[in-house]
């Protein structure tokens, strides 16, 4: 078996002529919170489903804790799993619903009531518990969700974009509160989603995948910051990525260079960059004030587009502040550059 406290080593899984999972080998640590981040279609969700048991393997193994469960049916894996749609009885109060699972492993009625009530006090409830679901937010039921998945005291909590039903305020919310709970149960979470600020808050690793397969494991900050490749450069947030003659012309190299718009600043096109710093030339063909940001397009005399985000620190009447039609310097610390591999 794998060296990982969930391990798959050499899974395929074909849907017909289409080739869903390629080849892949993962390793998911204990007590990690760990996501699969990607496009649709990537292959995220078939591996979440795969490990959950929703889906057999065409070929490979997946083990939890030193065991195959690559055989074994969803009910007999220690795992358990969120979805989006939260999947309440309606007709059931909140714990109700959390004690079901307990109530079909014949938990005996007082034990699995005060397992149920402490389950609810985890995601911070317990005033909710003998509400229905309909008396309840979106947030608030995804939370009851939750509880209802670790009153089984799983050792894997898989998690298939949970939130992506809430509104952006209240998902910010309960990204805050999904970390704290997963900190303080010490499960390991696996957690599927397609947005890239989601997965690089919350996870303590993230796994982008692409076509399939994964491109690139590592910390928000290795996969934010080194890229290694232009697929994980452009989806992990915006990006500047300069290759072939453009990269010649600023860099003396063809090799393939990513910068973050944040590493890049404005200033007057006279200025000449330090030695320590490169820079181009352009207009500011367009402008985006975004609240903490403005966003900044500047076409470059040789017609390469580059991408800036200066931080709005001062107020817009305290700042003397670049606008669309103005020629700027963009300039940026050579070691804020990182050469893409190919």
């Amino acid at each position: 078996m794998g060296a990982g406290f969930v391990s798959l080593r050499g899974v395929n899984k074909f849907f017909d002529d289409v080739h869903a999972v390629a080849n892949l080998d993962l390793d998911v640590h204990a007590g990690e919170f760990f996501s699969m981040l990607g496009p649709s279609g990537s292959g995220k969700t078939t591996v979440l489903r795969l490990i959950a048991g929703f889906e057999s393997a065409s070929t490979g193994s997946i083990s939890i804790e030193s065991q195959d469960v690559t055989e074994l049916a969803p009910f007999d894996r220690p795992v358990n799993t969120v979805f989006q749609d939260y999947a309440l009885f309606p007709h059931m109060s909140i714990q109700e619903n959390v004690e079901y699972g307990l109530r079909t492993r014949k938990v005996p009625r007082p034990e699995r009531a005060k397992q149920a009530l402490e389950a609810i006090d985890s995601v911070k409830l317990s005033h909710l518990a003998q509400r229905l679901p309909h008396q309840l937010s979106g947030g608030q039921r995804q939370r009851i969700a939750l509880a209802r998945a670790l009153v089984l005291r799983p050792k894997v909590l898989l998690l298939d974009e949970p939130l992506g039903a809430l509104d952006k305020q209240l998902r910010e919310e309960m990204q805050v509160e999904l970390k704290r709970i997963q900190r303080e149960a010490g499960i390991t979470f696996i957690f599927v989603t397609h947005d890239q600020e989601e997965a690089m808050r919350m996870s303590d690793r993230i796994a982008v995948f692409n076509a399939g397969a994964i491109e690139q494991i590592g910390t928000p900050q290795q996969v934010y910051e080194k890229p290694e490749s232009t697929f994980v450069a452009r989806f992990l947030g915006v990006s500047n990525v300069f290759s072939d003659q453009v990269a010649q012309e600023i860099f003396g190299s063809p090799a393939t260079v990513n910068i973050r718009p944040e590493r890049i600043k404005l200033v007057a096109p006279s200025t000449k960059p330090k030695a320590d710093e490169r820079g181009v030339v352009g207009t500011i063909i367009e402008s985006s004030y975004i609240g903490a940001n403005t966003i900044f397009l500047i076409q470059t005399e040789s017609g390469q587009r580059v991408i800036a985000t200066r931080l709005n620190e001062e107020l817009p009447d305290q700042v003397n502040r670049f606008v669309t039609g103005d020629r700027v310097g963009a300039v940026w610390k050579s070691d804020h550059s990182a050469v893409i591999p190919t």
